[in-house]
């Protein structure tokens, strides 16, 4: 299709039949002025409207095809959110190319893995650290282009050559622009089909090294218009993008739904300085993974703990009332609150939660969605308690985030929602969860066998086990290969476990192991802040989070925890012991992936002196395990470690 005709047709038949550039371009036609984001630098909020989005654009396109970057070829980049990010990555969709992200923190190896797998010829970087990690890859790119160019000053005798700054492409954009002018940009929006693949999207890597799914403009665009066909968003609502940019749940934000809906999205100006840029803009809507759901609760319980009895009394107050009206409005066969404690609601949200929500930045949030990983019902049930429309969707990278969501009518703690309009689900035979939309991938890149497998009979094989509700709700248990069958038959979930322990907030991480044993055990990391304010509190002298991890007055600490969540389970799902282990896991240290989801297989291999030692009845044991320094080298770290046995004492 011409771009010309494009440009003419009205935005309702446009759909998902589109590509990111044509959707960039009209926008830029029609809305000129119009701010599609915002930075923040040196302390103030810059804008760029459309028409600057656009003409940056077409700056990076231009000198990256100068630079021999092509339909088909791979732009790699490494950055945190900031406008170079998708400047860089939709000028790259402008010329055919695709896309791949790799984890800011992702580490030389895991860097070089990426950029060998995806085949990428040029990579944008963040600054020095991300520039060293891929020139200590292993991997020879032919350019690589940095954005903060501070430093720079030790490779000057590859700038200009392998090295290029950011600031110094957008200027070579600009000149070519000034030869080439419309004509350019017109035959590349012609060169384009919804159907190329626009990007390649790392999978989580749970089980093994993560593959590479490929996504077509199509893909991306048919999970922004079924997710926007659900919930709508105003062009005039704000959306603050600060997950990992290589991130499918970040990716369908900023690029995918950001280009279809026209809301502004808003960069902060450093890692460090991501919360407080957040509460400032206060954004009408977010999307987050679990762990920063946890975060923001546990954050907000411990305020509540350090606050004056006054305070401390009134939020107990409130959260009692509005825990009472969200169980009565979401947990299924309870009828909606009645007149007077929908008042009662409302009171105690004016008078004291919504103060709360102001300190946090969601005072504004009218949808908030969680993903990538199972939360637990205690959590959503948190939010909706104290006035967030927390809803729970499910899907993954091979579907473009998302496939299934709870209505706003129609949150349930217990489930993920309904499948998106466009969107199928059904359970195969062994209980794994099938999918089968226009969202879901082309397949995996460079890999026949791999995406032979992930598909069957043209559904998606999710590799996750649930149940659908005869209301057409989805259950989501655990991964397929995550399910635990102790020694009798009886199958656990563990997640949904873990999820329950988690809701405390002294407790950072949990990993439920039993697999062919008698009983449930757990490894537990404490969540360092808030065990380490619990602490101070008391008088408690500790050094380190080791140190801090192995008191006696913690261990009681996490016992009473643990009896707390046992009480809620039944017999087989109950945890008999647990170690309070004197590391985190670590993505670093292969326990966790980039996402933040445990690898089990790793982790039991690592502890399993440490669990053989629980299950013989031992009280203490000395654990030895490697751990890898921010340079690389690794260490063997040794350290005793108590075995707790929940129902003694």
């Amino acid at each position: 299709m011409k771009a010309e005709d494009f440009l003419e047709r009205p935005w309702e038949e446009v759909e998902y039949e589109s590509t990111f550039p044509w959707l960039l371009a009209w926008r830029a036609r029609k809305k000129p002025g119009d701010v599609a984001f915002r930075w923040k630098r040196y302390g103030i909020w810059r804008r760029y409207t459309w028409k600057d989005y656009y003409e940056r654009v077409v700056y990076a396109a231009l000198a990256l095809e100068e630079m021999g970057l092509g339909i088909g070829d791979t732009a790699a980049f490494i950055t945190f959110n900031r406008p170079a990010w998708v400047i860089y990555e939709v000028g790259a969709h402008l010329l055919g190319a695709k896309t791949v992200g790799i984890y800011r923190d992702s580490l030389s190896d895991e860097v070089g893995y990426v950029l060998d797998r995806s085949d990428a010829s040029i990579v944008l970087v963040e600054g020095q650290e991300q520039l060293d990690r891929v020139l200590d890859s292993g991997v020879d790119v032919e350019k690589i282009i940095v954005d903060e160019a501070k430093g720079l000053h030790q490779y000057r005798d590859m700038i200009g050559k392998k090295i290029v700054t950011f600031g110094d492409l957008m200027e070579l954009g600009r000149k070519l622009a000034v030869k080439r002018g419309e004509g350019f940009v017109r035959r590349k929006l012609e060169d384009l089909e919804p159907d190329m693949v626009c990007g390649l999207f790392t999978t989580s890597g749970t089980t093994g090294p993560p593959k590479l799914a490929m996504l077509s403009f199509k893909s991306m665009l048919a999970m922004a218009y079924q997710l926007n066909q659900v919930d709508p968003v105003e062009e005039d609502w704000e959306y603050v993008s600060f997950l990992p940019t290589a991130w499918i749940g970040e990716q369908m934000m900023s690029i995918s739904l950001h280009l279809l809906a026209g809301f502004r999205v808003n960069f902060p100006e450093t890692p460090w300085t991501m919360w407080s840029d957040f509460r400032e803009i206060a954004p009408h809507f977010l999307f987050s993974p679990p762990r920063v759901w946890e975060r923001i609760a546990k954050d907000i319980m411990a305020r509540v703990e350090d606050a004056d009895l006054i305070k401390r009394l009134a939020f107990k107050i409130a959260y009692a009332i509005g825990m009472e009206a969200a169980k009565r409005r979401l947990v299924k066969g309870r009828s909606k609150p009645p007149l007077p404690w929908r008042a009662l609601a409302y009171i105690a949200y004016w008078l004291a939660l919504r103060a709360v929500l102001d300190k946090t930045g969601l005072k504004r949030v009218r949808r908030a969605y969680t993903g990538g990983a199972m939360i637990g019902e205690d959590y959503v049930l948190f939010y909706h308690a104290i006035g967030v429309n927390l809803k729970q969707i499910y899907g993954q990278t091979e579907v473009a985030g998302i496939a299934v969501v709870h209505p706003d009518d129609d949150v349930r703690p217990d489930t993920v929602g309904k499948p998106l309009p466009l969107t199928e689900v059904k359970i195969a035979e062994d209980g794994e969860i099938l999918l089968r939309s226009p969202a879901v991938m082309k397949g995996y890149y460079g890999n026949e066998e791999a995406t032979k497998k992930a598909f069957k009979d043209g559904w998606l094989r999710t590799g996750d086990v649930g149940v659908l509700t005869d209301d057409g709700h989805l259950k989501v248990l655990d991964r397929a290969k995550e399910l635990i069958k102790l020694a009798d038959g009886t199958v656990v979930a563990p997640q949904v476990i873990q999820n329950k322990l988690k809701f405390s907030p002294y407790i950072g991480e949990a990993a439920i192991i039993g697999s062919g044993k008698p009983y449930l055990v757990a490894l537990l990391n404490i969540d360092f802040e808030i065990v380490s304010r619990w602490a101070e509190r008391r008088r408690i002298t500790f050094t380190s989070y080791s140190d801090l991890s192995q008191k006696p007055e913690v261990l009681q600490l996490l016992k009473r925890e643990v009896r707390k969540v046992n009480s809620r389970l039944s017999e087989k799902e109950r945890i008999k012991k647990f170690a309070s282990l004197f590391k985190e896991f670590h993505p670093d240290d292969g326990e966790m992936t980039r996402t933040r989801k445990l690898r089990r297989a790793v982790i039991e291999r690592r502890y399993a002196g440490l669990i053989e030692a629980m299950y013989r009845g031992e009280r203490e044991y000395e654990l030895t395990v490697p751990m890898k320094l921010e340079d690389g080298r690794i260490v063997e770290v040794t350290k005793r470690v108590s075995i707790v046995d929940v129902d003694e004492g």
